[in-house]
């Protein structure tokens, strides 16, 4: 009898980090191939630590979308980043997204500090190289941030418009261990549904308002409740800090507000794969950001 050895599979866990706005979120839905993590051109879009799942033929990879690592003005912001740093000594392999786009700064520097004083595998992730012109600029910016740390390994990549990741998928699976997979197939996120559309209807917040109005932003699913007639009911409160807040998120006559819930109700059906009725409230709740008893209400506690 031929004796036939298994083929091996490995299972681990995969933290992203990054300054603000590097493109974090976008990697990771496009990595697993699902909108889970919530994406917009304003810095500090992520708050919490989201894992995403994605599986492969020999692999299951565990991402932990991290907040941005930023400077706090606020007990959120040092939830953010406390978030960010405790995720570094958690997982089997880090990937640091830089902006190829953007000059190395301040953010990167402190970032990097923070990698000297772990001993995780780092892997340096280069983002959005379709915004590079020159592609020499590419080779350069590579050899400015290998002067800083020894990468175990360097991947540009553009998450805006690759589909798939070959590169990258490959050299963080050489990082973790063998072993079965964690979760089924099937499960893509550890974040319940709520948690979820909470988060959608934050990004359509981020997308349709003004500057001041986003960081001011905290939404709380009160009521999700599946029907007899096989749709979804969700009531949810937008939670604001001043009531000048409150008047542009809700619009002229509701105009803006109701623009909110068919943009989020529509990115929540193709989650659900139902017919969903989104019931949107806004509330001023002064100063939560600093607020230990609103961040714990909201989920932003250790």
């Amino acid at each position: 009898m031929i004796n036939i050895e298994s083929k091996k599979h490995y299972a681990g866990f995969a933290a992203i980090v990054g300054r603000p706005n590097v493109g974090k979120s976008t990697l990771t839905n496009h990595l697993i191939g699902e909108k889970i993590a919530i994406m917009s051109d304003r810095p500090q879009t992520t708050r919490n630590k989201i894992m995403c799942i994605m599986n492969t033929d020999n692999a299951q990879i565990m991402f932990l979308d991290t907040p941005g690592i930023h400077k706090p003005h606020h007990k959120l912001g040092e939830y953010m980043v406390r978030t960010a740093e405790n995720t570094l000594k958690e997982v089997d392999v880090i990937l640091f997204v830089v902006d190829a786009s953007e000059k190395r700064g301040a953010g990167e520097e402190y970032i990097t500090e923070l990698l000297q004083k772990v001993k995780t595998p780092v892997i340096l992730v280069v983002n959005k190289i379709d915004k590079l012109q020159d592609k020499e600029k590419l080779f350069r910016i590579i050899d400015d941030y290998s002067k800083t740390y020894d990468f175990a390994a360097v991947v540009p990549v553009s998450a805006l418009e690759d589909e798939e990741f070959p590169g990258l998928v490959a050299e963080i699976t050489r990082h973790l261990p063998e072993g079965p997979a964690y979760f089924p197939d099937d499960m893509i996120t550890d974040q319940p549904e709520r948690v979820i559309a909470a988060e959608m209807i934050r990004e359509k917040i981020l997308l349709l308002t003004r500057d001041e109005i986003p960081h001011s932003i905290a939404v709380e699913v009160e009521e999700f409740k599946e029907r007899d007639n096989d749709d979804v009911y969700i009531r949810a409160t937008i939670f604001v800090e001043r009531d000048s807040q409150k008047g542009i998120v809700i619009g002229a006559k509701g105009s803006l507000l109701k623009k909110i819930g068919q943009q989020a109700r529509a990115d929540i059906e193709g989650l659900l794969g139902c017919k969903v009725f989104l019931d949107l409230w806004v509330k001023v709740k002064a100063d939560w950001r600093n607020k230990d008893k609103a961040l714990k209400q909201f989920g932003y506690n250790d």
